[in-house]
């Protein structure tokens, strides 16, 4: 077991100057890191009434809880991210919520990552998360929230194009961020037309390293804040051991 230890920060010296109230609303899904922290302050600064929303995902069984704190954490939402994000959204006045999604994560993100790991198949839970959960449950609290966009911190851009007919539609096109070392898009594929015209990737148009300089301008105590790349779910990487502790058991032959 593992202690989680929440750092102290400073939250005075954020600084955003917002324009006027542009009149729409905007969920942002937060994590406590700098790119989703970045995003939210870049849309507070644009006028959008923000709220920042994080999600409880599933993290294991009660037995391998923290011995500090008795909760498992998954490590996009320990206890230290989620004051991170709640210090950002209360820096800029704006609501914060934390939704708890563990058993639809563990049902639409974890089982299959299991049977696929068993069956041979090299899975990709993120792209799973995203399709499932992320944006089905979050695009939906959002809209029961009343807000008019999702925004999230991945590193990929979505372009509104007129219909070639000239009927006054418009088709929606997702595009890789700017920065090829970080692009996300390839994660995103799945998302729908109606889903696109509802979401907002204010990061996707620059590299890490301008974020980084975005969040020091804007005094963010989180500009160095190292990132993970690894299984959420999986905080020591061992996916043997994940796999043998919680996949289904099985008998061979005798």
């Amino acid at each position: 077991m593992t202690t989680v230890n929440c750092e102290i920060r400073d939250w005075s010296r954020v600084a955003v100057t917002p324009a006027p109230p542009n009149g729409k609303r905007v969920v942002v899904a937060m994590s406590g890191g700098v790119d989703s922290s970045v995003a939210a302050l870049m849309l507070h600064e644009q006028g959008y009434e923000v709220i920042g929303v994080m999600l409880r995902l599933w993290a294991g069984e009660p037995g391998d809880a923290d011995e500090a704190t008795g909760f498992v954490h998954n490590r996009c939402c320990t206890p230290d991210a989620v004051e991170d994000a709640r210090a950002l959204c209360q820096a800029i006045g704006a609501p914060f919520y934390l939704k708890n999604l563990e058993q639809p994560f563990k049902q639409a993100v974890v089982d299959p990552f299991i049977a696929s790991y068993l069956a041979g198949k090299t899975p990709n839970p993120c792209l799973n998360c995203n399709k499932q959960v992320r944006f089905t449950h979050l695009l939906n609290l959002a809209q029961a929230l009343g807000a008019d966009y999702l925004a999230t911190g991945h590193y990929a851009r979505i372009v509104a194009e007129p219909h070639e007919n000239g009927d006054g539609g418009v088709e929606y096109r997702l595009l890789k961020g700017i920065d090829e070392r970080k692009d996300q898009s390839y994660v995103l594929y799945s998302l729908t037309q109606e889903k696109l015209a509802h979401l907002l990737f204010p990061i996707g148009h620059l590299t890490k390293p301008e974020v980084r300089e975005l969040a020091r301008g804007y005094g963010l105590p989180l500009a160095e804040k190292a990132e993970s790349q690894e299984i959420c779910f999986i905080p020591d990487h061992d996916y043997g051991r994940f796999i043998e502790e919680h996949a289904p058991s099985t008998s061979g032959p005798g």
